[in-house]
């Protein structure tokens, strides 16, 4: 955001809003003035994910808002704490069948991307796992590394770091192919969950009604931002991969991810709690 307000020549504040995995955010963005002076930075959980877990929204994501560009992508791993027995993902799925419901997991949150992202393994693997939320990602990391969970999904970037100081063992990617920094490390798919796949991205929304030229402007600022050299370097230090998308090519995205998850929510038996 920093590239960006340089760029247009005005200061861009960002606002925290935390609470109720984001709704109460997103909220806030759907009921601004649609002048492209209040925008929401949105990970896809609440994008695409939380809208199928809850009957009652205080806002509709095709209705009250309008796409601006997709910005990066974060790809995700399959850790357990270093003093795990658990070396590979069939060990976790055979420890699960063997004590069903006993093998636990940790999430930041109900409908976030860990607990989605276990359900859809534990229903694909034909398990029951018990699902732990924790108080937000980098918690439920810890207490995996902890030993206090049998195992989480997480961002790359969260996980090497406790790989590193030996705190915690990444056993799969969620990747289609195996990551080049980690050449040894199988993807979930090869080890006995074909075709799975799991990783998250963030964008940039509008509330609806934003005129067409001013979604256009922003998406072209991002852009323009996207394809710094120190924006880049910056993004990848932190464990993201820059996209960036058209308007239309991340409403699309938008569509079609919903309808993917409203399938995996109901598939795998996904509740709110």
């Amino acid at each position: 955001m920093q590239k960006m307000s340089q760029n247009i020549g005005q200061s861009i504040f960002i606002e925290n809003k935390l609470g109720a995995a984001g709704i109460i955010g997103a909220e806030q963005v759907a009921k601004s003035p649609a002048d492209g002076y209040t925008l929401g930075g949105f990970n896809d959980s609440i994008i695409t994910m939380i809208p199928n877990l809850y009957a009652k929204m205080p806002w509709d994501i095709l209705k009250d808002f309008e796409s601006i560009s997709q910005v990066a992508t974060i790809e995700w791993g399959l850790m357990v704490a270093s003093s795990s027995t658990y070396r590979n993902v069939n060990d976790l799925i055979e420890a699960a069948k063997k004590s069903p419901g006993k093998i636990n997991y940790s999430s930041g949150g109900n409908g976030g991307p860990q607990h989605i992202g276990m359900a859809m393994f534990a229903h694909q693997a034909g398990v029951t796992m018990t699902h732990v939320p924790y108080k937000g990602a980098t918690q439920a990391a810890v207490g995996a590394a902890a030993g206090e969970v049998d195992a989480t999904f997480q961002g790359i970037s969260t996980i090497v770091p406790l790989t590193q100081s030996n705190k915690a063992r990444l056993i799969a990617v969620c990747t289609p192919q195996r990551m080049s920094q980690f050449p040894d490390v199988p993807t979930v798919s090869e080890s006995g969950l074909p075709g799975f796949k799991l990783n998250s991205w963030f964008g940039l929304m509008a509330p609806a009604g934003t005129p067409k030229d001013i979604i256009f402007f922003l998406n072209r600022e991002v852009s323009k931002a996207l394809a710094d050299p120190g924006v880049k370097e910056r993004l990848i230090t932190l464990g993201l991969i820059p996209v960036g998308s058209s308007a239309d090519e991340m409403s699309a995205l938008v569509r079609s991810q919903l309808e993917h998850y409203r399938k995996v929510i109901i598939q795998a038996g996904i509740k709110a709690e």
